[in-house]
């Protein structure tokens, strides 16, 4: 066994929790001395099954040969039979999913399912443009009292102006109904003139699922089951592969909140919604998602304020 495979195989027992190792001279070859070979009056040989806790100085652990690696935690375990990580009808958006197989074509009686499959197929591509809101007074009681900073406002014209110059034809701008996220959309729409904006309450703040690891000082756990539902159906609703009538590549403008934008990025990449707590974005932020026809989704740019002066950027 060559030391790089040796090492991979540590790892993998290590990595499993394994209590049992067998011990290997690190550097000295068996049968010339050192601690791989049998002391006197012992029976056990070098190779024998030592407790880890035991093992002597110098030697490296490894998992016997029958062990093999626990099986990887469920979330990232393949689906039975797809060979593959990825969940093609994650949005049940995939056109075998769309069809009724029960419905027969009137005269022949037999399914024209090429056809229909055909007819369900997305042909465009749909970018996602989700804006965390600029910085705004935290002294608010009540949201209507949470309004930009003046530092918000430029946060705002910053973002509002490199949406403008990347020359996209924006289609809509969907936003929280709460106080910041509107008017960090009234200003960025100043930049971005006739497209159209939405205020909807699904995108507004709150906490999505449980983070893992946990936190102490945040633990809301009531909150967690009437905000989650919400920001779930936020996502089932806006994130999702195009309609199969789009027939031109769209580009949609979303302003929201870091917890709704964290948890829409980890559902959208089939990462543990837990694990939303683990990233962090600045105020007027951009991240960038994409979603191709055939349901599969890229990252282009998480958090991205490149594009502001480094005394303009925040994370309040």
């Amino acid at each position: 066994m060559s030391f790089r495979r040796a090492l991979a195989l540590a790892a993998c027992g290590l990595a499993g929790g394994s209590v049992l190792f067998s011990a290997v001279a690190v550097g000295k070859q068996p049968g010339r001395g050192g601690d791989a070979e049998p002391r006197p009056g012992s029976a056990a040989p070098a190779t024998a099954v030592t407790p880890a806790s035991a093992a002597p100085p110098g030697l490296l652990l490894l998992p016997p040969a029958a062990a093999s690696c626990p099986p990887a935690p469920g979330w990232i375990e393949r689906p039975a039979g797809t060979g593959s990580y990825w969940d093609s009808n994650w949005d049940r958006r995939e056109p075998l999913a769309l069809i009724n197989l029960k419905k027969k074509n009137e005269e022949t009686g037999e399914e024209e399912l090429a056809s229909r499959l055909d007819h369900c197929k997305a042909k465009a591509t749909r970018h996602i443009f989700l804006i965390r809101h600029s910085q705004y007074n935290l002294d608010g009681r009540a949201d209507k009292d949470r309004t930009l900073t003046p530092l918000g406002r430029e946060q705002a014209e910053l973002t509002g102006r490199r949406l403008a110059s990347l020359g996209l034809k924006f289609d809509q701008i969907i936003h929280s109904s709460m106080t910041r996220a509107t008017e960090t959309t009234e200003i960025i729409s100043k930049h971005l003139p006739g497209v159209k904006k939405i205020s909807t309450d699904l995108l507004r703040e709150g906490a999505p699922i449980e983070p893992d690891p946990p936190v102490s000082h945040w633990k809301p756990e009531a909150v967690y089951y009437e905000d989650g539902a919400r920001i779930e159906a936020a996502f089932r609703n806006f994130i999702h592969r195009a309609d199969a009538k789009q027939e031109e590549d769209s580009y949609e403008i979303f302003v929201c909140h870091a917890n709704v934008i964290r948890y829409i990025v980890c559902r959208a990449l089939q990462f543990p919604p837990e694990g939303w707590l683990r990233m962090s974005l600045n105020n007027g932020s951009i991240t960038h998602l994409v979603i191709r026809p055939n349901g599969r989704v890229a990252l282009r740019t998480l958090g991205d304020t490149g594009f502001m002066p480094p005394d303009k950027i925040t994370r309040t």
